[in-house]
């Protein structure tokens, strides 16, 4: 169990623990073809999309392609790129891997694809699952149509129609942080929606639909879309950057949201838990567990995966109650 130590301080610790883990940047360093094995220094409870096992906590793919929510400190976006070079990301997913971390999410990339396929060729077995960059919105079908296959060539063990796309898709325009996120400017496009979900699941693989607001899953359960799974954001609204209204807020509902999940028997992948590193990590995985999600996605340097994974574990065998039965 975690006494009291922060995350902050925590990371000293972290990094003394990540660097008897560094399988793959040790590996990466040699030059060697394949990874030795990671020993499993802990294990995280798991559950099911479809055929799918996938561990509670999830392990988020933006800070490895380097696109961080930093308010308006622009500098972090750079800080990140320098941080995590490939061979951090080769380490970072062996330690995740090591602490039981077994799935990875994450959007088209093709530079970070290149990597993660490194690590699968040096023997790393986390499942991806991958949704374009936001190509339906930017594109349109064909573009949406050309990453698909190119994530599912590339090796994706699921796929989703990312949160920017389902908003699109379903009128929810304004900006997702702003007062008016949750306001419908936009005519619905739920057959956009339907056509793009139908061709992703023409691959044979889990495909969910992501959101980042609540409306969106209200209008796909009633059209009834056969989606496997959802990928939604959730999170308190108890922390000071909330009302900044800059990169700060995905969640304008929580409440609300769950009580709308508590009727949804498809699984809930819980995404933007933190705010983006507003909330400590104890008190986000136990809002998202305690209030209907199945699963919680976390972006997570290196450093941080050690005492994440033990919060986790301490937040789910502690957990009595939930107001949703698990659905995965």
């Amino acid at each position: 169990m975690l006494g009291p130590m922060s995350r902050r301080s925590f990371m000293g610790h972290a990094v003394i623990g990540a660097a008897g883990l560094s399988l793959a940047g040790a590996a990466a360093a040699r030059g060697d073809e394949t990874l030795p094995p990671p020993s499993s220094l802990a294990t995280l409870p798991r559950g099911k999309i479809k055929n799918l096992e996938i561990s509670r906590l999830l392990l988020g793919g933006n800070l490895l392609t380097h696109f961080t929510h930093s308010r308006d400190l622009r500098y972090v976006y750079n800080l990140a790129r320098h941080y995590n070079t490939d061979a951090k990301i080769l380490e970072t997913l062996a330690i995740a891997e090591a602490h039981g971390i077994n799935t990875l999410v994450i959007h088209y990339a093709p530079a970070a694809i290149a990597v993660l396929q490194e690590h699968r060729k040096r023997g790393g077995k986390m499942q991806w699952i991958m949704c374009t960059a936001h190509a339906l919105v930017s594109g349109g079908m064909d573009a949406f149509k050309q990453q698909i296959d190119a994530l599912v060539e590339a090796g994706a063990n699921a796929l989703y129609i990312s949160g920017l796309e389902g908003d699109f898709a379903c009128g929810f325009l304004n900006d997702v942080c702003g007062p008016d996120a949750d306001e419908r400017v936009g005519a619905p496009r739920m057959e956009l929606l339907a056509q793009a979900l139908e061709y992703a699941k023409s691959h044979q693989l889990p495909v969910g639909i992501g959101a980042h607001r609540m409306g969106v899953v209200a209008d796909c359960e009633k059209a009834g879309l056969p989606n496997d799974f959802y990928v939604v954001t959730f999170h308190r609204q108890n922390y000071p950057s909330v009302k900044l209204y800059y990169d700060s807020r995905w969640c304008s509902k929580p409440e609300e949201l769950a009580a709308l999940m508590q009727n949804v028997e498809k699984p809930w992948i819980a995404f933007k838990v933190m705010a983006a590193g507003a909330i400590p990590p104890e008190a986000a995985f136990r809002y998202a567990f305690e209030n209907g999600a199945d699963f919680v996605l976390a972006g997570m340097f290196d450093f941080e995966i050690p005492a994440d994974v033990e919060i986790a574990n301490k937040v789910l065998s502690e957990l009595k109650t939930r107001s949703r039965p698990w659905r995965a």
